[in-house]
């Protein structure tokens, strides 16, 4: 039986919340992007919202998964305030220096076919979008359409790759 739903992929630093040039290790510091009409958008065209980020800055202890559970639940409830639900949220708390090679970690596609295997999601009716070429060559491997646009880039621009 063919999967059953689509779902738009995004990463998260300098897609859905602003791009620092490091890891964002601090509540204080996550500073969501005004992306909520395109992101309501993608939902009314019945697209599943699920984040797939590294996270590398959990290996190297920069930051605790208690911080990083804080941010993505200010993330959640900011959008569930907009009328968007993030369907799930996908971390990699890898880094190759650290703690060695991993299959979820960026460009690898595991964290996209986690969500895929999960939420019974058809790749080729799904996107990712983000700001790294690594994301797009995730997607690719996962069978999903990578869309990468610049740091901080509004993903109302995008919208039209979306069909």
């Amino acid at each position: 039986m063919p999967a059953k739903n689509k779902a738009v992929f995004l990463d998260r630093d300098g897609v859905l919340n602003q791009e620092m040039g490091d890891y964002v290790r601090r509540l204080e510091d996550f500073h969501i992007l005004d992306n909520f009409e395109a992101l309501k958008t993608l939902q009314d065209r019945g697209y599943l919202l699920l984040v797939a980020t590294n996270q590398g800055g959990l290996a190297k202890g920069w930051y605790t998964e208690e911080e990083l559970t804080k941010m993505h639940s200010l993330l959640k409830q900011t959008y569930h305030e907009h009328g968007i639900e993030i369907t799930d949220f996908f971390y990699c708390p890898h880094h190759p220096l650290f703690t060695g090679d991993c299959d979820c970690r960026k460009p690898k596609p595991g964290l996209l076919l986690q969500g895929i295997a999960k939420y019974d999601i058809d790749p080729s009716k799904s996107y990712f979008i983000g700001d790294r070429e690594r994301d797009v060559e995730a997607g690719t491997a996962a069978g999903v359409k990578g869309i990468l646009i610049d740091s901080d880039q509004p993903i109302s621009t995008v919208l039209d790759q979306i069909k």
